[in-house]
């Protein structure tokens, strides 16, 4: 009788192991079936019936609680309502409405005009005079002209023209400069582009990373009021203590936090996308995510800083400008030689006084030089301001090529720091995933308290919220290096 009654005792350490062993099989069979879990958080804990009574019962109540426990709806918007819109479409709908590209265009045209002002210097000038005249005849200007100021009544049309022989190069400085800034803001007009479509990129990036993280939020607030109702029914047949029902509760509140500030920030981003597409409503878009397999890095940070400062628009542009600088102070030296032009006047006086006009008609041509002695060392001083200006330009380009060379470089280690924390991430992900059924299987069995499932669960969301951010994040910085090194389009 002895030994038959304590061969039916009940042994907790026994019990222990073999609810462990058991847990890390189960475990292990759900980890070779499922696989890695990376977009979503797992499913709610299902039913698990134990062989004694009590788990029995608690595998009842978790069974109905489950059915019973309300489905979370999706949001319209997120789930893909709207117009379609790739990366592509994006980058070309910004580059065609956005404001600033339009004004990068519009301020290179303006520069041609410029060019056109500038080359006029070197044309003919002609005008043309009518000219009616009613006074005394033979009567004097006695004051206010040195003219010929006898005044006849008479009649006449007449021309005259001016034409540029030399200058000696400044008209022809001047031209080379204007033609130079012409260069330069087409250049910044394409530098604008490219700050657009970069812009593009990072709001695009940005809503589908809002919109990634929505669903993590979703699934989240799932996971946790099915986990409530489920606990709520243990309590309520005195399986549970009411101090796991109310961290049941605290999560599924934090879980619903999460899930408006998800929902905001959804918002947010597609209100700062369409800023960017140049679009002064709100437009509903469904973004499609074309991207196939990560790529790495280019391994090498010295021919992306090369290809940088030969292709980046915006050095091109500081470069132009330098060049004019340098043909503006050349033109301002230049004032200070001599200007030959010609000058010619023909017309008619059909009506005149006979007696004092020998002929109907004038005419003339002749040939003048200015030549510049002193006006107070102002050309001097428009000269060397020209050249300092120069300098200055001159610094700033090497300025801007220094600060290339940096952010390429930047760019370049965020761009692999981002791709290794994808891979870094994906594994916490799955050993999070892991841990979350471990703990919840040990939550069933009675072997944990509330506190340890509550922990895996904080930890399996903040892991797929890592691991989400780490794709987009790279793919931010990959399209970042792009535009650091001047290839994007």
């Amino acid at each position: 009788m002895m030994k038959h009654e304590k061969k039916r005792t009940f042994q907790p350490a026994k019990f222990g192991l073999l609810a462990l062993a058991l847990s890390s099989t189960l475990v292990a069979q759900t980890r070779a079936q499922s696989g890695p879990v990376q977009d979503r958080l797992p499913d709610a804990p299902q039913a698990f019936v134990m062989s004694l009574p009590e788990a029995g019962q608690i595998g009842q109540v978790i069974s109905s609680a489950a059915a019973q426990a309300p489905a979370m709806p999706l949001d319209t918007q997120t789930a893909g309502s709207g117009q379609p819109l790739t990366l592509i479409g994006a980058e070309q709908m910004a580059i065609k409405n956005n404001p600033r590209v339009s004004v990068g265009r519009l301020l290179a045209l303006a520069q041609h005009q410029v060019v056109r002002e500038t080359r006029a210097a070197r044309l003919p000038t002609a005008t043309a005079a009518i000219t009616a005249e009613d006074a005394e005849d033979g009567s004097r200007i006695s004051a206010g002209s040195l003219t010929a100021s006898r005044l006849f009544e008479h009649a006449g049309a007449g021309g005259e023209f001016t034409q540029l022989i030399t200058d000696f190069g400044k008209t022809g400085n001047l031209i080379a400069s204007s033609k130079l800034q012409e260069k330069a803001q087409n250049a910044n007009a394409l530098a604008t582009t490219e700050d657009i479509v970069i812009a593009t990129d990072q709001a695009f990036f940005n809503a589908l990373q809002a919109q990634a993280l929505l669903k993590v939020a979703e699934q989240n607030v799932s996971t946790r009021q099915t986990t409530e109702t489920q606990i709520s029914e243990l309590t309520k047949n005195k399986l549970k203590s009411t101090l796991d029902l109310s961290f049941a509760d605290v999560n599924l509140s934090q879980a619903k936090l999460l899930l408006l500030d998800a929902q905001n920030n959804v918002d947010a981003t597609m209100a700062a996308l369409d800023a960017v597409l140049g679009l002064d409503r709100q437009v509903a878009y469904a973004l499609e995510d074309n991207h196939t397999a990560m790529q790495p890095p280019p391994p090498d940070a010295d021919q992306l800083t090369q290809l940088a400062l030969g292709q980046r628009p915006d050095l091109q542009a500081l470069h132009y400008s330098q060049q004019a600088a340098v043909k503006f102070s050349h033109a301002q030296r230049d004032q200070m030689l001599p200007t030959i032009s010609a000058a010619g006047t023909v017309g008619s006086v059909p009506i005149r006084p006979a007696a004092y006009y020998l002929t109907n008609w004038w005419g003339g041509v002749g040939i003048n030089m200015n030549i510049p002695i002193f006006n107070g060392f102002l050309y001097s001083a428009q000269a060397k301001e020209a050249s300092i200006r120069a300098q200055a330009v001159s610094e700033q380009s090497r300025d801007l090529r220094d600060r290339i060379v940096r952010d390429v470089r930047t760019a370049w280690l965020a761009a692999n720091t981002a791709y290794q924390r994808v891979a870094v991430t994906d594994e916490l992900l799955n050993e999070a995933n892991l841990a979350l059924s471990l703990a919840q299987t040990r939550y069933r069995l009675g072997l944990s308290s509330i506190v340890e499932l509550s922990q895996a669960q904080f930890q399996q969301t903040d892991a797929a919220i890592g691991n989400t951010d780490a794709q987009y994040q790279y793919r931010l910085a990959l399209a970042t290096l792009n535009y650091q090194t001047g290839a994007n389009p």
